[in-house]
């Protein structure tokens, strides 16, 4: 029977206009608060909630909710600025599987969200619980309610009994829901962005009088750079600063800001935090760094008290340099050039960085957050605004480290649909990884682990700064490519020789041209030309010619995109030919992406004006352009492909699984390697399937479960068991192929003798035939959750390191990239006239293992190494899981961080 659980930790979401609430558990102490909040009800609301006009009702309903736990029972309530505002309630009664739900929201607070989000919530506590539905009864006229249900993404019915209606919600998670769920979210998230990002009235607090303070320097970009809204200072000690009004206080400005700009002293911050909660501030951007930690969790509980929203601490700023607005509340040198790039960083010196490089490409900017220690607004809040802004078209990151990235994840995938997004992949190394540590105070993550988040997410990765615009400068001004084969044209074959070994380092293809198209550019280029791939035009070339080449070659349906490399000739400056202008001027070129590369050039790219006001990208290396013409391709090919599903999988006991695991851990608290008993009992709630197999604790005991065994083809393996053994063939603690009884029992003394006060028993298995051996395995991250690895299995697993990993749940396009993304995977497919593995009886292992991943939160480790595949199926050889305790989470459940 479910019970009542009240020691859920209180947590702050979004309501649909912004503003921010706490939900959390009921306690005794909040019985005057709840009946007062139904005694200030209208009569109206008080019979639509509990069918009867009564006070009386008031009264018991709280006495409900703050009665001593009891079995089935939970009640939330959302509290805002101290004020209970909504209640929400279920309660199991007699029922297993389906609770009673009801709902109350306090008068004036209304289509703002706090039922459907008080709902959400206990949706997340039941399913932890084991209920499947929830009922609930309402009267007909109780459209708000209803239209609630219904809203919900859950499978809903209705049935009618006179003046009431019965409704029934299933709990069963489905994309539906999470998309419901994330499209409120994302709603609320950009609402409690506005005060931030587009603020009417700005504060600067602790501006000085004398250059050389960062507040200053803010208040000075904000003003010089015409802000169009209003601006105050706060100063006790002047009464204008830069020409700005300034004032004593938050308290005493004439207007109440949407946004203040703390860059006061450390010591000062939580105080002053707390000034602008109570005078109805929406929104801080601190700057200030060197927050001890009493000073950091004063600053975000103040936030979470009075809603407000939060970017810093220790940042460089934020920007939204629509000329509207031209809000500048940096301290970077410069102001941003109005554009289309969101930018998004940690680190305020990649941030001036990117705003420069932005800036002199022409690219420019829609906003910028530098986010520095991310207490609050997120790489993700980042992108829903971008998402909804209507003037960013690229979007660029650079994150250090990930708050909740399963939720940042189904966000980056929605929005790569619609516009490009690139990062830098910061922390590859051990040693990145403990700069980004200490940098950020943030958790370290696996290289493995971020690439395939970003894999999956259809996120553009690249490895410098540089890499990130020069990629941006492609995507930005040119069409993507309907593949990966290049056109190389050139003026210098040495540069066309370089240009070719940089395309074909970066994963490109260079088709040989047809006859018919060699023939064609013969016609047209100068005697000499060497028409292949590269074409050599010569450096007899004319401007002429060089069109007409190209003309055709971007008409040809061979290719997916050009690449012209021109070296400056005396040639060409004699007959005052531009080549540049070739590629510049020539029109009707839109339909298929062409970069410029240019070894003379000084920058290392530069977006040169085209006809039809479009530009084009010239590189002053080829590696750059190959690169970037890689990642376009990339892009294309990820949005070509559908997006991916979870597949319904059969034969999946989940709560049958949940339950072994509870069980083992009621046993070993802090948890550890399961015995081989556990360990096939939660295989099997799964249907992974596996050899078959007996336990034995004595010699007699073996030659009895291997005689059992026999009868698959006569010989068997033996393999030591004790807790915490891993790796047994590097213990030598496997014997294979094992005839006749005397080899059983000379196996099992030698196993006991060299493993004496370790070894509790001996697993026997059928030897198994010939395949290939492989691997899969689930390592828990502490941050970003499940990942599924794949890969060559066997005692050389480690050893070639030949994986690829993904994040799970995984799709059907992810299994497939998990078994074609090993270098090894040509073995699958028949290489060496093996013939083929069975991939579908593959594809359900991963996918089976995907969902105990994604069920058991508790699964730590999961090792099955060897997979043995072959034509006919796919077994697993030998299993190893380790559970350790946590607290089951929601990482999809509304919450601010």
């Amino acid at each position: 029977m479910p019970h009542q659980v009240t020691d859920r930790p209180p947590v702050h979401a979004l309501l649909a206009d912004g503003t921010t609430v706490c939900i959390r558990s009921v306690v005794a102490g909040d019985h005057d608060q709840l009946e007062g909040l139904y005694e200030e009800m209208s009569p109206e609301n008080l019979r639509l909630r509990f069918f009867a006009a009564s006070h009386r009702s008031a009264h018991l309903a709280a006495d409900r909710a703050c009665a001593p736990a009891r079995s089935g029972y939970r009640a939330l309530l959302a509290e805002a600025q101290g004020r209970v505002v909504g209640l929400a309630e279920y309660d199991t009664g007699d029922e297993k599987d389906a609770a009673e739900v009801s709902i109350a929201v306090a008068d004036g607070l209304h289509h703002r969200g706090v039922g459907t989000l008080l709902v959400e919530h206990l949706v997340s506590a039941a399913r932890a619980e084991g209920i499947r539905a929830f009922e609930a009864d309402a009267l007909s006229e109780n459209h708000a309610v209803l239209k609630l249900f219904a809203d919900l993404g859950l499978r809903t019915t209705r049935r009618f009994e006179g003046p009431e209606v019965r409704c029934t919600i299933a709990l069963d998670q489905s994309d539906t829901y999470l998309t419901a769920v994330e499209e409120r979210g994302r709603a609320a998230d950009v609402a409690s962005l506005e005060p931030l990002l587009r603020p009417k009235v700005v504060a600067v607090i602790g501006a000085g009088r004398k250059p050389g303070s960062v507040g200053r320097a803010i208040l000075h970009q904000l003003h010089a750079g015409r802000y169009t809204g209003r601006l105050f200072a706060v100063n006790p000690a002047a009464h204008a600063i830069l020409g700005v009004p300034s004032y004593s206080s938050v308290g005493a400005l004439p207007r109440t800001p949407d946004l203040a700009v703390l860059a006061v002293p450390a010591a000062a911050i939580p105080e002053t935090a707390e000034e602008c909660g109570k005078a109805g501030v929406r929104a801080l951007l601190v700057v200030t760094a060197g927050l001890h930690a009493d000073q950091a969790q004063a600053l975000l509980a103040a936030c979470r008290s009075y809603g407000m929203r939060l970017v810093g601490p220790n940042c460089l700023g934020i920007s939204n340099a629509d000329p509207e607005l031209s809000l500048d509340a940096t301290f970077a040198a410069g102001h941003p050039r109005p554009g289309t790039a969101g930018v998004a960083v940690q680190s305020g010196g990649v941030g001036i960085a990117l705003l420069d490089g932005l800036s002199r490409l022409g690219i420019g900017v829609s906003s910028f957050a530098s986010l520095g220690d991310k207490f609050d607004v997120s790489g993700n809040d980042m992108l829903q605004w971008w998402e909804s802004d209507g003037r960013t078209g690229l979007a660029l990151l650079h994150l250090e480290s990930f708050g909740n990235p399963r939720a940042f994840s189904r966000t980056a995938r929605r929005v790569t649909r619609r516009m490009p997004l690139l990062t830098v992949e910061a922390g590859r190394t051990d040693a990145g990884r403990r700069a980004a540590a200490s940098h950020t105070a943030a958790a370290a993550t696996s290289t493995m682990t971020r690439g395939a988040l970003f894999t999956q997410a259809g996120i553009t990765a690249t490895r410098s700064i540089g890499e990130l615009l020069e990629t941006a400068a492609l995507l930005h001004s040119q069409p993507l490519p309907a593949g990966s084969r290049v056109a190389i044209i050139t003026n210098a074959g040495g540069a066309g020789v370089l240009a070719a070994d940089a395309c074909a380092e970066a994963g490109l293809s260079l088709p040989t041209p047809t006859p018919a198209l060699i023939d064609d550019l013969l016609a047209v280029l100068p005697d000499g030309a060497a028409v292949g791939n590269p074409v050599d035009a010569t450096a007899a070339v004319t401007e002429e010619q060089l069109t007409d080449c190209l003309d055709r070659i971007m008409r040809y349906g061979g290719v997916d995109a050009v690449l012209v490399a021109l070296v400056p000739t005396a040639v060409a400056a004699a007959t005052g030919d531009d080549l540049v202008r070739a590629l510049t001027r020539a029109p009707g070129r839109r339909t298929k992406p062409i970069v410029a590369v240019r070894l003379e050039q000084g920058l290392p790219v530069e977006l040169l004006p085209a006809t039809e006001d479009g530009t084009i990208p010239s590189y002053a290396e080829p590696q750059a352009a190959a690169r970037a013409l890689a990642h376009a391709a990339h892009r294309a090919a990820w949005l070509a492909r559908p997006a991916g599903t979870v597949p319904d999988l059969d034969g999946v006991e989940t709560e049958r699984a949940r339950t072994v695991v509870e069980t083992y851990l009621a046993a070993h608290p802090d948890g550890g390697w399961l015995d081989p008993r556990t360990c096939a009992d939660l295989l099997s709630c799964y249907g992974i399937p596996q050899i078959p197999w007996g336990w034995a604790e004595t010699e007699d005991d073996a030659v009895l479960a291997a005689d059992r065994l026999r009868g698959f083809d006569g010989r068997v393996v033996m393999k030591a068991h004790w807790p915490g053994l891993v790796h047994k063939s590097r213990q030598h603690a496997v014997h294979l192929d094992l005839r006749g009884d005397s080899q059983v029992r000379a196996a099992y003394r030698d196993l006991e003798t060299r493993f004496a006060g370790q070894m509790t028993g001996v697993v026997l298995q059928p030897l198994a035939a010939r395949g290939t051996e492989l691997f899969a395995g689930v390592v828990q991250d502490e941050v970003f959750g499940p990942l599924v690895l794949f890969g060559l299995g066997g005692t050389a697993t480690e050893v070639l390191a030949d994986h690829a990993a993904r994040l799970a749940p995984l799709t059907d396009h992810d299994v497939h990239d998990l078994i074609t993304s090993p270098r090894s995977a040509p073995l699958l497919f028949g290489a060496h006239g093996n013939g083929p593995v069975d991939l579908g009886e593959l594809e359900q292992l991963l996918l089976r293992l995907s969902r105990m991943a994604a069920d058991l939160p508790q699964l730590a480790e999961t090792d099955f190494n060897p997979v043995l595949a072959t034509p006919g199926g796919v077994t697993v050889l030998d299993a190893r899981i380790r559970l350790a305790p946590c607290r089951p989470q929601d990482p999809y459940l509304r919450r601010l961080r």
